[in-house]
């Protein structure tokens, strides 16, 4: 039996605060104490507002800014988020490309 590499793509999709805290909870830990090889993370749609507007979960994102995290441009534009998030540490980028490269290269999705 092969083994894959363990590599996780977080996506933080919700609008939920809770849910929100809880999917970053679970990028910190994982990158923190290596339960996988590596850990990504994408925030995507209403997280990128929440991110944006709430404190915590603004300074939850900003702690991960060594997991070189992105947030969808076309989203934080829409929402006029992209400064913010760049400001806490978020590469503001178009990422339907993005996530896909990371699920070529054998990331596997947990979306939050």
């Amino acid at each position: 039996m092969m083994l894959m590499a363990s590599r996780v793509l977080v996506i933080v999709a919700t609008g939920d605060r809770e849910k929100a805290l809880a999917g970053l909870m679970y990028a910190k830990n994982a990158s923190k104490y290596g339960w996988v090889e590596d850990v990504k993370l994408i925030l995507f749609g209403p997280s990128e507002r929440l991110a944006a507007e709430d404190e915590e979960v603004g300074g939850r994102v900003r702690e991960l800014s060594h997991l070189h995290p992105y947030a969808c441009k076309a989203v934080s534009d829409r929402y006029e988020t992209s400064e913010r998030l760049r400001e806490l540490g978020v590469e503001v980028e178009y990422v339907g490309s993005i996530v896909s490269r990371f699920i070529k290269e054998g990331y596997t999705p947990l979306v939050w």
